[in-house]
């Protein structure tokens, strides 16, 4: 089967446990990522993000259904001032733990994994929207950070 690109959807950033959450969905589904599976990824967030140690509390997640029944979570939340924390969770991919195949139960295994292709295309534009509203000014504007996300389409070259 040929690689084909994801469909890469934006829904409105949340808040949870003190962190602003930017959300990118990665799916082939035109329909997007069902509301269980989005629901049950929220729920496992507060697992997931790093203890406060004064950067701002910001964090941005790839929520992936693969084309089987996996259900993929990353979260990279900001800490150390200009550093990427990462944890990870899956649901429904035995092959990763998971006890069935249920997209909306989530586990948090160890793995090393910071996500695979159709993940990573947010990272570059989180690193760069992170030095322009939080590094580079004088004072950081999380507010601005938080509103600058990566434009919907596909998970290819932009």
């Amino acid at each position: 089967m040929p690689f084909t690109e994801k469909l890469l959807t934006v829904p409105p950033p949340i808040e949870v446990a003190g962190r602003w959450i930017k959300r990118y969905h990665v799916t082939t589904d035109p329909a997007g990522i069902a509301p269980e599976v989005a629901e049950a990824a929220c729920a496992i967030l507060p697992k997931l993000l790093p203890e406060p140690d004064g950067t701002p509390p910001a964090t941005f997640v790839v929520l992936h259904r693969g084309g089987d029944d996996g259900a993929y979570l990353n979260a990279y939340s900001w800490v150390w001032d200009n550093v990427l924390h990462f944890r990870g969770a899956a649901a429904g991919q035995p092959v990763l733990g998971c006890p069935d195949r249920d997209p909306a139960h989530f586990i948090t295994p160890e793995l090393p994994w910071i996500g695979c292709v159709w993940e990573l295309p947010p990272i570059l534009h989180e690193r760069d929207a992170w030095v322009r509203h939080v590094l580079a000014p004088d004072s950081p504007d999380l507010e601005a950070y938080v509103a600058d996300s990566l434009s919907e389409g596909t998970t290819g070259d932009r």
